[in-house]
């Protein structure tokens, strides 16, 4: 199964058909955006191995400019990645699914290539692949808060703040340490 209805939470084991979905929308970017796209990673809990998930693909997509992407908004649309808005302050939010009835199965996060977010996506995804004892620390709370807000997203989103700036931080001293040793 792949999406979800907005601002519900449901978690499932993970599922390969995240990877081929992830897969299949990273080359249609690539096709659409071309250069503008310096890199696009398959980021969020469906890019994490072995931990339950909310079943929307979260893409990242890193580019010069923000305004970079601005050329392409029509052709984006056109292929069914819908402009949101800016989510986050230097964020800009697409998504793809059902809008009539009001089903999101992606979400395309737009940052500029070394900022801040995607250094954060890409070491998140990676030092929770790397360190499996903490992703399933992230999944039992993960299981906690979806039980708590099944109904109400903004409410289980805030709820893993706390935990997920702690292994931010452990995945920045991991990911510097290994590009000193590297």
């Amino acid at each position: 199964m792949i999406g979800l209805k907005r601002g519900t939470v449901e978690l499932l084991p993970h599922q390969t058909i995240w990877e081929t979905k992830a897969a299949e929308t990273i080359h249609l970017l690539k096709e659409i955006l071309g250069d503008v796209a310096i890199d696009i990673q398959h980021v969020g809990s469906t890019a994490i191995q072995h931990i339950y998930a909310k079943p929307i693909i979260d893409i990242a997509v890193a580019v010069g400019h923000l305004n970079d992407i601005k050329p392409y908004m029509d052709v984006l649309a056109e292929n069914g990645i819908i402009f949101r808005k800016e989510d986050v302050k230097e964020q800009l939010l697409f998504v793809i699914g059902d809008f009539e009835r009001d089903f999101r199965t992606h979400h395309i996060h737009v940052v500029e290539r070394n900022s801040v977010a995607w250094n954060h996506y890409v070491n998140f995804r990676d030092y929770l692949n790397a360190f499996p004892e903490y992703a399933k620390q992230y999944e039992t709370l993960k299981k906690k808060l979806a039980s708590e807000f099944a109904d109400h997203r903004e409410f289980y989103t805030a709820g893993k703040q706390e935990l997920i700036e702690k292994l931010l931080k452990q995945a920045h001293v991991w990911r510097t340490n290994a590009s000193m040793i590297g």
